[in-house]
């Protein structure tokens, strides 16, 4: 069967207005924001305030949620069409942000979208479209393996018409100013099959018996990546979403696409290194020459060029077999391997060609560095996706 990845011109016109967003508006904006930074980083308000600007503009210039139906809101793309979008996003730190196109918000929109009902849409959707609120998706813990969560020990019990809920959670992403988590605790202990145990609820934040103990340091400093310890957590019946025991299902229905999404912004940054790593290797002279005569700096090239190009086809590829509803999930495992072990070889050539520069935080290919690690641990670990892909 031919696939012809070929973007409409609608689309297209989408891309390319994204990227010159990126190039005019936000990269300008961010650059202004790490220059005045102390240190070279930013605070977190400044931020925040950044973002909340540039949201305004993301509206002026119509790229504001690309990911979502018209109806809402959104440009109404599909995920084949945003994998295009969500690379252009990612050439900048912050791009995903001002399009209300970042995790775990997207994640958590196609989720709502699809398994809440209209009252919880109302409540939770349409403030987190309208860039209003933000949210979080509590599911990792830290005595679990994170890539078997039917062993997660946060337990919900039924009390009356309420839930009371206890447990402990870590690398919550987006914790901290959250104002409401998709949480997922075990209700049905002895389930069979065991991937029946788990129900998600929606829970208002803050919340007594909801505690933010720490924002765990990470190579890459603070990312608002929290560990929660949830005590007598009270939470109405109103609050199951997607019904009881699907807490598992929804949580893999929402992974599948939401790795595939992380590879898409991947993509974005390999290209933003490549592009620094050919830009230093034609202007810095080594005897004389460029060091893009240097056959070992054209090897780098061509291998970064040719991993970038088979992580691009993998992503379209395992986007087109979702939007067409055919079995993505070992296409999805693919990419999410590939693509986070080909970012992390880019920028570490990257760094190479750019000698003490790159080490240096005058370059900012260190703190790329330091995120891009992270990329083989998120969304199921690399050993996880090579086991599902042998079986």
């Amino acid at each position: 069967m031919s696939i012809d990845f070929t973007l409409p011109p609608d689309v297209d016109e989408v891309r390319a207005r994204v990227r010159e967003f990126m190039d005019e508006v936000v990269r300008p904006a961010e650059e202004k924001l790490y220059a005045n930074a102390p240190n070279g980083e930013p605070d977190r308000s400044d931020i925040v305030r950044m973002i909340i600007e540039l949201r305004q503009k993301a509206h002026e210039w119509n790229v504001w949620l690309p990911h979502m139906p018209k109806e809402w809101g959104g440009l109404g793309l599909g995920i084949t069409a945003m994998a295009f979008v969500s690379a252009e996003s990612a050439r900048t730190n912050f791009g995903p942000f001002i399009l209300n196109a970042q995790a775990p918000d997207e994640g958590n929109q196609h989720t709502l979208l699809h398994h809440a009902t209209d009252e919880q849409k109302e409540k939770y959707l349409r403030p987190l479209l309208e860039g209003r609120v933000r949210s979080c998706f509590a599911m990792t813990e830290p005595e679990v393996a994170g890539s078997d969560p039917t062993g997660i020990g946060t337990m919900a019990v039924q009390d009356g018409d309420e839930w009371v809920i206890n447990g402990h959670k870590w690398f919550i992403s987006g914790a901290k100013g959250a104002s409401f988590a998709i949480l997922i605790a075990k209700t049905d202990p002895d389930a069979d099959p065991p991937q029946a145990s788990n129900t998600a609820f929606l829970v208002d934040l803050p919340a007594d018996g909801w505690e933010i103990v720490r924002d765990i340091d990470t190579m890459a400093g603070h990312g608002n990546h929290c560990e929660i310890r949830i005590t007598d957590l009270r939470v109405p019946g109103s609050a199951v979403l997607g019904g009881r025991g699907n807490g598992h299902l929804l949580g893999q229905a929402r992974l599948g696409p939401a790795r595939l999404a992380h590879c898409m912004r991947w993509i974005g940054q390999t290209e933003t290194a490549l592009e620094m790593l050919v830009k230093r290797a034609e202007e810095r002279q080594l005897h004389g020459a460029p060091l893009a005569e240097k056959q070992a700096i054209q090897w780098m090239m061509a291998d970064s060029a040719m991993e970038l190009y088979s992580a691009k086809l993998m992503v379209l590829h395992a986007a087109y077999k979702i939007e067409n509803d055919q079995p993505f999930r070992q296409e999805v495992s693919f990419a999410k391997h590939h693509v986070a072990n080909m970012l992390w070889k880019v920028v570490d050539r990257a760094i190479q060609v750019h000698g003490a520069l790159g080490y240096s935080t005058d370059a900012p290919l260190g703190r790329m560095m330091t995120h891009a690690r992270s990329a083989r641990l998120v969304d199921g670990a690399d050993e996880v996706h090579q086991a599902l892909i042998a079986r």
